[in-house]
């Protein structure tokens, strides 16, 4: 597992409670834990950074240290000076190695359940004789004021939340708590927000010695009875697993970048909670507002996952789907609570459903996963049909529910954009919003939407095969309407429409490359689509395809879908050209996106987005869309 140290840059520890909307500092978390740790920095050796927990929808850290381990020499009376030598992230679990007065000690933690983690410290003497040793730990809590309170407890120490609704920043109930539990036998005294404990027995160290102690963290009573009888196998042979599937195939250059990507996945991995049914996987825990899983992003999770576990792949797509409303459509994001501010069912996303089941099931090969899916994906296919096709034409576009929040042109436009999945981009820069059965449509039609579900009802043709269905989805129709309206021969390029019109005027945007992508374009298309893709002066920039053409008026490279790079859309535009049979140019793409842009080479978090012309990261780090388009690009 040393071959995959320090994938990631875990160092360093808070300096306040509220992290930044952007947190600075790269968690480790594991088995959909919701909470996370890091590794300190030089000044805090004997433990491990953190927590950093969900405060049901939203992260905060709830100390520097939570437990600071600390020995007292019992024969001299003088405190061991705990020097940091080294701090490891391994695939699964986190290292430091601390020495002092001839005692070299090793912290490990690992997570043991969904909710608990073990962290163990072997103290070593390599000296004659035994050391008697007086062990501690030490911590406090960083001050805000939503802040939990400490109580001792028989076993060690627990911060006890209260009830709290802030729907923008901090939701608890009196029942939630984070517990640490010793092993042996210990005091704790507390002293207003810190505490030390103690353990009653010296340690006597004869060669090596163990302490283990648990750290939890959970939302109610229940769950804190199930723990004790949930213990997870140790996580170097679950990590192998992964490790060994993902790798498959990938060049050994390559392998850190690949096994970074998996990192970043499970550490965004979060188990059932509140309204949260099973498992599933949030964009990033290092944002303040990605914490809920998303549709079109836990589409595109669950093919990234899927590469190395695909159960879970298949948890991250039915956790959506337990929300799907009795018409068929999936909300656009669910979240801890149904009432909290984060809960979005204006809109649903770009219906890539049925690709990410078929994902799952060439990798795992479960049926009965495909079978449980397939009348969902059918009912969720037949309502953009019934929702979004306003003039009846096997068309479609974006748009709205019937929502109290969408009681406005405004508001149904910004749900309209959202549901796109690219909201500022330059094609809606004007958009007119209508009528339509069950809410609301723009009246433009988007290439990407018809695209996607020409491609949607080919997948669902393979999945009714595969359950023994005899129903067929025929493609031919909107197929043919993206080939013959939303392509512009003078421009070379697929757009959106209004009344059959290609929106040339709003500019080239990555969209144009989802036709390739669902093998709907004639070879003379994509020959011209893949000349606009390698040009430099349009989506051939140092880091490839970025959201807007480089020759537009509305290119802006730091401005989300106006010009910055998303690794997904790199994925769909280099498989839409090896589907069209150019290889050497998609490699070529892919090989440039590697070369550019920042930190893919290192141990730099995994970002939103890329600036298209110097490669920088930009928006959210450690997120997971991005991870799984690396995995699927490095998979080719």
């Amino acid at each position: 597992m040393d071959e995959f140290a320090n994938v990631l840059d875990l160092v360093g520890v808070p300096e306040r409670a509220r992290p930044a909307d952007h947190n600075p500092l790269t968690v480790f978390a594991d088995l959909g834990a919701w909470h996370g740790y890091a590794l300190p920095d030089a000044g805090h050796a004997g433990g491990f950074t953190g927590p950093l927990y969900v405060a049901e929808e939203y992260p905060w850290w709830l100390a520097t240290v939570f437990s600071r381990l600390g020995l007292t020499d019992l024969d001299t009376g003088e405190p061991v000076d705990l020097v940091l030598e080294s701090a490891d992230a391994l695939p699964g679990r986190l290292r430091q190695v601390c020495v002092g007065a001839g005692l070299t000690v090793t912290l490990g933690l690992w997570y043991t359940s969904h909710r608990g983690a073990t962290v163990e410290a072997r103290v070593r003497h390599d000296g004659d004789g035994a050391r008697r040793l007086a062990v501690s730990w030490t911590g406090a809590l960083l001050p805000h004021g939503y802040a939990p309170t400490l109580r001792a407890t028989a076993t060690g120490v627990e911060a006890v939340f209260r009830e709290v609704r802030d729907r923008q920043a901090f939701l608890s109930t009196a029942d939630a708590r984070f517990e640490v539990t010793h092993d042996a036998p210990v005091i704790s005294v507390v002293t207003g927000d810190s505490y030390r404990t103690d353990r009653v027995a010296p340690l006597v160290v004869t060669g090596e010695a163990r302490l283990t102690w648990q750290e939890s963290y959970t939302f109610t009573a229940a769950e804190r009875d199930r723990l004790a009888a949930v213990r997870a196998e140790p996580p170097d042979a679950r990590w192998a697993r992964y490790l060994a599937r993902a790798l498959d195939g990938v060049a050994p250059d390559r392998r850190r970048l690949a096994a970074k990507a998996v990192s970043t996945l499970v550490t965004n991995w979060r188990s059932p909670a509140g309204a949260l049914r099973r498992d599933g996987v949030t964009p990033s825990l290092s944002s303040a507002a990605h914490n809920g899983f998303w549709s079109w992003d836990s589409w595109k999770h669950a093919a990234g996952v899927a590469t190395f576990d695909p159960a879970l792949a298949a948890s991250v797509i039915e956790s959506v789907f337990d929300h799907q409303r009795d018409d068929g459509m999936v909300p656009d994001a669910v979240f801890y609570n149904r009432d909290g501010a984060n809960w979005n069912e204006r809109n649903t996303k770009p219906p890539l459903a049925a690709w990410a089941v078929w994902q799952v099931y060439h990798a795992g090969r479960d049926l009965a996963f495909l079978r449980r899916l397939y009348p969902r994906l059918v009912a969720y296919h037949r309502w953009w049909y019934d929702a979004r096709d306003r003039l009846g034409s096997g068309v479609c576009a974006y748009g709205a529910t019937l929502d109290p929040a969408n009681d406005t042109d405004k508001a149904v436009a910004e749900a309209a954009t959202w549901e796109s999945g690219m909201d500022n981009a330059p094609r809606f820069d004007d958009v007119t919003v209508l009528p339509a059965r069950a809410g609301f449509t723009l009246e433009q039609q988007s290439v990407c939407l018809n695209a996607y579900l020409a491609a949607e009802k080919d997948h669902l043709t393979l999945i009714a095969r595969a359950v023994g269905s005899a129903d067929t989805f025929p493609s031919k129709h909107v197929a043919g309407y993206v080939r013959d309206r939303m392509y512009d021969p003078a421009t070379g390029w697929f757009y959106d429409t209004v009344d059959g019109e290609p929106l040339v005027g709003r500019g080239k945007g990555i969209e144009g490359v989802i036709p390739l992508w669902a093998g709907i374009a004639t070879l003379p298309q994509t020959v011209a689509v893949r000349a606009a893709l390698l040009d430099p002066g349009r989506f051939g920039t140092p880091v490839p395809c970025p959201t807007v053409s480089a020759d537009s008026a509305s290119f802006a490279p730091d401005r989300r879908w106006r010009g910055p790079v998303w690794l997904d859309q790199v994925a769909f535009a280099v498989e839409g050209l090896r589907r069209a049979g150019f290889s050497g140019e998609a490699g070529a793409l892919t090989e440039r996106l590697f070369a550019h842009a920042d930190g893919l080479a290192g141990d730099a978090p995994l970002h939103e987005n890329y600036h298209p012309l110097t490669g920088a990261r930009q928006g959210v780090p450690n997120f997971s869309w991005s991870a799984a388009a690396v995995l699927l690009l490095l998979r080719g």
